[in-house]
This record gives structure tokens, sequence and C-alpha cells, in this order.
């Protein structure tokens, strides 16, 4: 166990430990002392708090890497910068573009884009609803005398109310089912496109891609079956959906850190990159020496360079210019002339 400590990241472990622990208070503050905490979500609570813990852990390590640390202090820089209004402006419409609809893989494919937007939509309106819920931050009460208004408090404040039978109520009391019905749909397009393209037949796994499918429709079935149970089984059947409910969720809350599901939280990271780019475009292109046309923004070479020396790698060349000046054309130019010489200086072309 020591050994094993020591070999954890020590900075991550840090700052993964402090959001663990800052989600256990916040689950404090928020239920008011546990007051209006519900004991039966207990074990969902355990795994968010893994989850946290987790995900913290590795997206602590994820930015420690040198191309990572860059791209993540550029964007911060560009974002706090003069033109501040501008990108948080063009930050703010590329979260609800690319995040929220999920139109950044919409022109590789329409029916893969539609596939995409439900089990993305389905699973952020479900974390929206039962995150609060799991962390007592949110619950439903009635007034005395008054069996008629359920009142939701947030944080223990009272921020609306609505009466029970009605369209709201029903909305409401459901929304899970919603959420359980879109991400099935979208789970299946995605295995329906996983059963039949060749190229993803031949590369995916089952752990990288079958797995997080699986989980996702077992969370939603077991779910609806829940749901069922209350509606039309009078609860006969409510011990055993929960119980299998329960270790579903847990299941992929303890995933989410080690498998794909991580890549939610990398995908923001896609804002930062796009500044980056937009940036770079705004002070410049670098061209090639070898094709003389552009083909990367100046800041990305530049950076890149350093970059490339920071992991050990150096690619200066003896002029002092640097092979990383070079497109990928030029690259490919440069490593035919170097076999030409070397074949030249042998005395033989061939053989």
């Amino acid at each position: 166990m020591l050994k094993l400590l020591q070999e954890l990241n020590r900075v991550a472990l840090i700052k993964a430990t402090v959001a663990a622990l800052a989600v256990i208070l916040l689950v404090f503050i928020g239920s008011r002392n546990l007051q209006n905490f519900d004991a039966a979500l207990v074990a969902y609570l355990l795994g968010t708090i893994f989850a946290v813990f987790g995900i913290a852990y590795r997206y602590s390590v994820w930015l420690q890497r040198p191309p990572t640390r860059l791209y993540w202090r550029r964007s911060m820089q560009f974002l706090f910068s003069k033109d501040f209004p501008f990108y948080i402006k063009r930050s703010v419409t590329l979260f609800f573009k690319n995040i929220l609809f999920q139109r950044f893989i919409y022109h590789r494919s329409r029916t893969r884009w539609i596939g995409h937007f439900l089990l993305a939509t389905g699973c952020l309106i479900a974390f929206a609803v039962t995150i609060p819920l799991t962390l007592g931050w949110i619950h439903f009460e009635f007034k005395p005398g008054d069996d008629t208004l359920y009142y939701a408090k947030f944080f223990g404040f009272e921020v609306g109310s609505f009466e029970l039978g009605s369209f709201i109520a029903f909305m409401a009391f459901h929304a899970l089912v919603w959420c359980s019905i879109l991400v099935t749909i979208g789970a299946v397009m995605m295995m329906k496109r996983r059963l039949t393209n060749g190229g993803l037949i031949a590369t995916q796994t089952f752990e990288g891609d079958w797995l997080p499918l699986i989980l996702l429709i077992a969370i939603s079935v077991t779910g609806l079956g829940i749901s069922y149970d209350y509606s039309f089984l009078q609860g006969k059947t409510y011990q055993f959906m929960a119980v299998t409910h329960a270790i579903t969720v847990i299941l992929f809350l303890v995933w989410i850190p080690f498998g794909k599901f991580f890549h939610i939280f990398q995908r923001l990271a896609q804002l930062g990159a796009n500044l980056y780019k937009y940036e770079g475009k705004k002070q410049g292109m670098a061209v090639c020496p070898h094709t003389k046309e552009e083909f990367a923004t100046q800041l990305h070479i530049n950076d890149l360079k350093d970059v490339t020396k920071e992991l050990g790698f150096n690619f200066t060349l003896k002029d002092g210019k640097s092979h990383l000046d070079l497109s990928p054309e030029g690259k490919r130019a440069a490593l035919a002339k170097a076999h030409f010489e070397v074949r030249k200086e042998s005395g033989s072309f061939f053989g």
C-alpha cells in the first residue's frame, strides 16, 4: 500500500483529495447539516465522491503533460486578455454549439450526430437532475396544512412550487424517464453503427467502445423499470429494480475516471483549443520553406518547438533552422532528399 501511494502523483492526489472533501462539505452545507439528505441515496453519494476524486486526479495528471499544460496556459492567457469580452462570448457560443448541441460531429454524419446528441442530452439532463438530489442540494416538501402544493428548495431556500397532478409535476417527476428514453435510443444507434461499420469493427474494443454503451443502456432500462414498477405494479418489483439500478449507476460512476466517459470532461478543453487556433491565425501563419505555402500558425510552430525540447527532442538543424518549420509535405521531401544523398554517397541507388 505504501509503495502504491508513493507511485501516485502527489500534486494530483492533493487536488483530488481537496475536490472530494469540497463535495462532502457542500453536502453538509446544501442539505443543512444532512437535514435534507436522503439516506437512501448514500450509495450513490459514495459513488459520486469517488468519481469526483478520480476525475480530479486524472484531469490534474493530464494537465501536467507538457502539450496539455501549454494549451491550457495559452487558453487562459488569451481568455483573460484585453479581448476578454470577445473571447468569453466566443467560448459561450462554442459551448452551446459543440458541447450542448454536439454540432462538431454533424459534418461527419447526420445519423451519427443524432445518436450522439441524444446520448449527450439525456446524460447531461440526468446529471443535472440526479447530482443535486444525491448531494442533498435539492429536496421537495409539503407545507403544514397544504397537501396540494409541492415546494422545491435549493440549499434550503425555497425556489418554486407546483401543484400535484399538474403538467409541471408530471414532467418533473418523469424527467429521468425522458432522459432514459433519449439515452437508450442514442446508445442503440451507436451500437448499430458499431455492428455495421467495417472500420469500427476492425478497431473497436469491448472495454473502450461497447462497455460504455452497455452501461448506459443498463442504467436507462433499470431506471425505466423503477418508473414502470411504481406506476403499474404497485412496487412489487421495486427492491429488485432499485438494487439493480443502483449497481449499474455506481459502476458507471466508478468507471468514469478510467474509461471512455472521461472524454466528457476533456471535451471542455476543446473550447480553449479553439481560442488558441483563432488567436494563432490572428497573429500570423507559418510558411513552409519547401512548399512556400502556409500550413500552420506561427504560434503553434513556436510552441511546438518549446514542447518538443521539453520532452527531450531537439529538431534544430545545423544551420540553426528547425525541422519543425517544414510542412508535412516539406518533411517528406526532406526525408526523400536525405535518402537520395545517402544512396549517392554509397555509390549505389538500388540494391
